[in-house]
C-alpha cells in the first residue's frame, strides 16, 4: 500500500478505488479501527458510483506513524470529562490534530476538496475537519458519532466495558472474542463468522493495542464540537443505528439538530456497525447527497 508522509512527519499508510478523475471521497475510521474496517466491497460499490475512494489507518492505528511508548493517563482524562472539571487534559494529540492527517494526505493527493466521510470517532475526526477546514470539504457524512456533548450519545454500561476492555494478546482469544461486538451490533444482522474473520484480519495486519489509551485521550482531549457544528455551513448528512448501544441514537440525532441544515438518517436494523444488507441504502445515500453538494 502507498504511504504518505505529511508535513509534521506523521506517516499516513492509505490505499484507493476508483478513478482520481472523478470527487474525491475520504474514508475516516473509528476508535482503533484500520483501514480494513472500512469493506473493499463497500469501497468498491462507492467507486462504481464515481467516487475516488481514500481509505486510511488513523495515527496510532494500523500502519500508520505509532507513538511508541507516549504515557498518557486515561483513567484521570476520564474523570476530568465526565465530571466537567475545568481542568486541561494532557494528550500528545487531539481530534484537531487527527483531522489534520487526514487533510494532509488530501495535500498529499493534490485533492482541493473532497466529500468525507467517516464513523464513530472518524465521524467526530470527519465533523472536525468541516469546522477547521470547511475549504477544503465539498461535503460531510457523519455516522454513528456524536457531538463531544457528555449528555448526548451516551453508551450503555456493557458496550462500554466491552470497548474499554484491554484485548487478549494471544491470537486466537482476539478472534474468539468478536461475538462480544454483538452488544453494541445490528440485533437482526449481526454475523458472527465476519466479525471472526475481520478480527483475523485486523490482528494479523496490526494488532496495536497501545494506540487505543491515546486515541482515547485525544477524544476526551478534544471537548465537544456543539459550537462549531451550530455555525457549520459545510452540507451534513447524518446517519445513525436505532440498535447502537456503543454511542446511542441521541448522538446522531444531536449532530443533525444542531448543524444547519443537516440530513438524519435513522435506520432501522443498524447498530455500532455497517450490516452488509444496509450497504445500498447507504451508498444510495451519500451519493445523494454528495451529488447534491458537490
Amino acid at each position: 500500500m502507498p504511504r504518505a508522509t505529511l508535513a509534521n512527519s506523521i506517516e499516513i499508510e492509505y490505499d484507493t478505488f476508483g478513478s482520481p478523475d472523478d470527487p474525491a471521497l475520504l474514508l475516516v475510521a473509528g476508535f482503533t479501527s484500520q483501514l480494513i474496517s472500512w469493506d473493499p466491497e463497500l469501497c468498491d460499490m462507492l467507486a462504481d458510483r464515481g467516487r475516488y475512494v481514500i481509505r486510511y489507518d488513523n495515527r496510532d492505528c494500523g500502519l500508520s506513524t505509532r507513538l511508541d511508548g507516549v504515557e498518557v493517563d486515561t483513567a484521570r482524562a476520564t474523570e476530568i470529562f465526565l465530571l466537567g472539571h475545568d481542568e486541561t487534559i494532557a494528550s500528545p494529540y487531539t481530534l484537531s490534530d487527527m483531522a489534520a492527517d487526514g487533510i494532509g494526505l488530501l495535500d498529499h493527493l493534490e485533492i482541493d476538496r473532497a466529500h468525507i466521510k467517516g464513523v464513530s470517532m472518524g465521524g467526530m475526526i470527519v465533523q472536525t475537519m468541516a469546522i477547521e477546514h470547511p475549504d477544503r470539504v465539498a461535503s460531510v457524512t457523519s455516522i454513528m458519532s456524536t457531538t463531544g456533548e457528555r449528555e448526548y450519545g451516551e453508551p450503555t454500561p456493557e458496550s462500554l466495558a466491552v470497548l474499554l476492555a484491554d484485548p487478549p494478546p494471544d491470537r486466537q482469544a482476539y478472534i474468539d472474542g468478536a461475538s462480544e461486538y454483538a452488544v453494541w451490533a445490528s440485533k437482526r444482522h449481526f454475523d458472527l463468522e465476519r466479525a471472526r474473520r475481520f478480527a483475523a484480519a485486523s490482528y494479523d495486519r496490526a494488532f496495536y493495542p497501545e494506540g487505543a489509551s491515546r486515541q482515547m485521550t485525544a477524544i476526551l482531549a478534544s471537548g465537544d464540537r456543539a459550537g462549531g457544528l451550530s455555525q457549520l455551513r459545510v452540507p451534513m448528512l447524518v446517519i445513525h443505528g436505532w440498535d447502537d448501544t456503543l454511542i446511542t441514537p441521541s448522538g446522531g440525532q444531536r449532530t443533525a439538530e444542531i448543524t444547519p441544515g443537516a440530513e438524519l438518517l435513522m435506520l432501522d436494523d443498524m447498530g455500532h456497525d455497517l450490516p452488509v444488507p444496509l450497504w445500498p441504502q447507504i451508498v444510495d445515500a451519500v451519493i445523494a447527497h454528495g451529488d447534491r453538494n458537490p
